[in-house]
């Protein structure tokens, strides 16, 4: 590893140029008039590809922006690992709350400010720079390697979810490297083991034909507000439990050991708090924030619409009121399955005086990854020996799909080493991405494509 490592660290400026020349591209993939930008990052990216020593790369046209493909399968015997990533980014409004412009990449403080720089131009581009110093100082990788980079990411994913499915043969490997997620600190090695899921329902109560006089009709019929206000109540008790029968039957719990590791993370409720701008946390009873946020089933109420909502007073009873309301899943239960718990236990409560109407809204299942897996394993140790600190494991409140997709259709382990920090303004004005974290984020994916080559 000497000479890749000496190679990596004499290039590191190199690799901030490129960078910038790629966040230069406004790689929008939501706004119709940036496809023409959405080509040529993937043209840029297919070029670093062939440049870093890559073979067989196809830019692969969709019926939506570009997937771009490359392998190197050149070890027999070894393991194959696949490299996910994406080259599309987030609108940039509003624009007057950035510093700087968002695709000038501007470097301040070892930051480099620009968007895409930590979701996920930074952190995709260390892998295809980890690949081109074994090339450049070995000939040759440690083991099989491919790369899928989609430009979709930010709308969902759709074009590529179609394409894992026709092309798994293709996309055979062992172990799926992604890093797309954040260290749990600065200077704090870190591995992402697993994702919450979601089932995200929507419900309508329809009361009377029309809008009422809340005067004239106050009290003689149910009001489908106050009616949605006492079911969404309904749905959890004091101490946060989820009251849909039979809602935790397939919870897989945590581990001791799971357990015991979320105790070890550097981590205050009252700093947490105080950052919310809340004065006490609440959540399930008999578990910490940490495990709540991460590995606890939740259920949330994101929107109510119903009424009168504009300025002034308009005595109204609301013929219809609707709430979006989400679950966030945990190993191992089902979208399909808690959706129709939901609606049972909903049509259960809903009084008669009101008509009920449904929709699935959206569904993604939930993933863990055990703490004893091999390439988990050799991502630790790649993190601990880079980092020089002994690697944290985490699970992310969120979702991310593909990653699903990826482990179901292939049979692949997920290894989410991301290089980010949740501070670092992805989505918002002056997204950043530490500069250090970058050069050590090459540094890791080349050993651990050594160590799991073992």
């Amino acid at each position: 590893m000497e000479k890749v490592v000496s190679y990596i660290n004499s290039h590191r400026d190199n690799y901030v140029e490129e960078l910038k020349e790629f966040l230069k591209i406004p790689s929008i993939s939501t706004l119709a008039e940036n496809k023409p930008d959405m080509k040529t990052a993937a043209e840029f990216v297919a070029g670093k590809l062939r440049s870093a020593g890559m073979q067989n790369v196809k830019i692969i046209e969709t019926k939506g922006h570009p997937l771009i493909y490359a392998d190197w399968l050149n070890a027999p015997g070894k393991p194959t690992v696949l490299i996910y990533g994406h080259y599309d980014v987030q609108p940039v409004d509003p624009i007057n709350l950035w510093d700087s412009p968002p695709f000038e990449p501007t470097i301040k403080d070892g930051k480099i400010y620009a968007r895409g720089a930590t979701d996920d131009k930074g952190q995709m581009y260390m892998h295809i720079k980890t690949v081109e110093a074994f090339m450049k100082t070995e000939g040759t990788l440690p083991l099989n390697v491919k790369f899928i980079i989609e430009g979709e990411e930010e709308i969902g994913s759709g074009n590529l979810e179609e394409f894992v499915n026709k092309n798994q043969e293709l996309l055979k490997c062992n172990a799926v490297l992604i890093s797309d997620t954040s260290l749990y600190g600065p200077g704090i090695p870190t591995l992402t083991y697993g994702l919450r899921g979601l089932c995200y329902m929507e419900v309508e109560v329809t009361g009377p034909n029309r809008d009422l006089h809340s005067g004239t009709f106050g009290g003689g019929v149910d009001n489908p507000i106050n009616v949605l206000a006492e079911m969404i109540s309904k749905l959890k008790d004091n101490n946060g439990k989820i009251k849909i029968p039979g809602f935790y039957k397939d919870v897989v719990n945590l581990t001791k050991k799971e357990r015991d590791n979320f105790k070890t993370l550097p981590f205050s409720e009252k700093k947490y708090a105080r950052e919310l701008g809340v004065k006490e946390l609440k959540g399930e009873k008999g578990y910490s924030t940490l495990e709540r946020i991460w590995a606890r089933p939740t259920l949330d109420c994101n929107g109510i619409i119903g009424g009168f909502t504009g300025d002034g007073a308009k005595t109204v009873l609301p013929s219809k009121a609707k709430a979006k309301i989400s679950m966030r899943l945990v190993p191992n239960q089902d979208p399909k399955k808690i959706a129709k718990l939901f609606k049972s236990f909903i049509n259960k409560i809903a009084p008669k005086t009101v008509k009920l109407n449904m929709k699935d809204l959206h569904g993604a299942y939930p993933i863990a990854t055990s703490l004893d897996d091999s390439a988990t394993i050799a991502a630790a140790n790649a993190l601990s020996k880079v980092f020089g600190k002994k690697t944290v494991f985490m699970r992310e409140g969120g979702s991310i799909p593909i990653v699903v997709t990826f482990a179901k259709k292939l049979k692949a382990s997920p290894v989410l080493m991301g290089m980010g920090l949740d501070s670092e303004n992805l989505h918002s004005p002056n997204e950043h991405f530490n500069l250090n974290h970058f050069h050590l984020g090459i540094l890791t994916s080349a050993y651990f494509l050594n160590e799991y080559s073992g």
